[in-house]
Formats: structure tokens, sequence, C-alpha cells
């Protein structure tokens, strides 16, 4: 009963996701689109408006789980059932960020927002990604899912700080925009390394070398934070490349 119920509340939570996020820019909330928010703040951490997306592809890896976790044969997967009501509590927090953000509650955004974040860190160490092995359906249906979604929400959270703090006028310790777009790219540098070394987790650093390649695009006028930004998703690229592919590949030995 109690896993019938939690299958239950994934699909309710994953419907109620998909249905404001779409809602938030269909109506749109308060008269506001998502984007049309996040250019207020004069921020370097934000990406082309193409990247988002990438959003359409979270969506598509919601979907795929939410039917996969729903099956009877998963009533009792192990992973899922540590994972179920924390997915919940990641879409309720979704949701409660998008209300926040179009009624222009900028300050308690940083709640929902690191609400979700935890969630989904929580889901993703209790999947056990990069660190065990599961059926290629599972991979798929639930492991690179919230791979990609992690590797969004992670982009979002060090955006959704930087505007915010740009909305309550913080001095950035007296530095420059561009030199505190350094500092943040560098926050992001490491936590993808963390992420390529410890887990060799392709999807996750793909989106981080997305949102980086916006962010240079957009910005692309700003040799500071262009030519930065390059460097550090150059990095990460190839940091991927050599752990992900070329560590794994064992040396033949010619006699």
């Amino acid at each position: 009963m109690k896993d019938k119920l939690r299958q239950a509340a994934v699909i309710v939570s994953i419907l109620i996701t998909l249905i404001v996020n779409t809602l938030a820019n269909a109506l749109p909330l308060n008269g506001l689109n998502t984007g049309q928010i996040s250019d207020r703040f004069q921020v370097y951490f934000v990406p082309a408006g193409y990247v988002f997306s990438i959003w359409g592809l979270i969506y598509i890896g919601l979907i795929a789980y939410g039917i996969f976790q729903s099956l009877p044969a998963q009533r009792e997967n192990p992973r899922l059932r540590a994972t179920g009501w924390w997915i919940v509590l990641g879409g309720l927090a979704n949701s409660a960020w998008i209300f926040l953000w179009h009624y222009e509650q900028f300050p308690l955004t940083l709640l929902a927002m690191f609400t979700l974040l935890a969630a989904l860190i929580i889901t993703y160490l209790k999947l056990g990604t990069g660190q065990s092995k599961v059926s290629k359906t599972e991979t798929w249906a639930v492991r690179v899912p919230f791979s990609v979604y992690l590797g969004w929400i992670s982009v979002a959270t060090v955006a959704n700080v930087t505007s915010v703090l740009d909305y309550v006028k913080w001095d950035r310790w007296g530095l420059s925009p561009e030199g505190w777009m350094v500092i943040m790219l560098v926050v992001v540098l490491a936590l993808s390394l963390a992420m390529i070394i410890t887990r060799r987790d392709v999807a996750y650093t793909l989106v981080i070398l997305w949102a980086l390649a916006g962010i240079a695009i957009k910005f692309a006028g700003v040799p500071v934070v262009a030519n930065t930004t390059w460097e550090v998703f150059a990095v990460i690229a190839l940091a991927l490349i050599w752990f992900a592919w070329v560590r794994r590949v064992k040396p033949v030995n010619v006699e």
C-alpha cells in the first residue's frame, strides 16, 4: 500500500510540475514570462534564451521516469523507494519557485531553489549514479533524467543567487560584475570536475557545457566574460573526455 501511494504521489507531483511550468509562460503568470523577469537583473551568469529549451528534455525525462516508476515490476525497487518522496518534494519546490518568481518574491525564491537542489542531490546520491550498475532501462529512464535535471538546477541555483544579490543591490565586496562572474565560473568548474572525477557523469557534465556555451555566446561582446567562460568550458570538456572515456580504455598488451 505504501509503495502504491508513493508511486501515485510521484505521478501527481510530476503532473503538477509540468502544468505549473507550462502555464507560467502560456498564461503567463502575473502577466510576465520567466525570461522577461530574468532579463531585469544585470548579471552575467544567465545563458542565451535558446539554452532554456533544455526544459523540454527535462520534462521528457520526468515523464519517462514517472511511467517507469509506476510499473508494478518497479514497486519494490529499492532505489525508487529511497528516492520517491524526495522527488515529490523537489516537484513541489519547483512549482513553488515558479509562483514566487512570477509574483516577484525574489528572496523567497532562494528557499524554494535550495529545497529543490537539496532534493535532487539526495535523489542523485540514493540512485547511486556512477557508483553501481543497473539495467539500461533504469539508466535511461531514471538516472540520466535526474543527472540532466540536477545539472540544470546546479546552473539555475547559481543564476538565482546572483540575480537575488543584484536585486538587493549587494556590492559584491567591491568586485566588478566581471570579477564576480569569474568567481562564479570557478565555482562551476570545481563542481563539474568533482562530478567528473567521482561519478564520470556524462549527462550532468554536458548540461553544464550547454549552459556555459550559452553564457559565452550571449556575452560575446564582453571579452572578459566570454573568454573566461570558454576557457572553463574547454577545461571541463577535456576533463570529461579524459576521465569518462580515455581512462576507461584498457591498453592492449602486445607481446
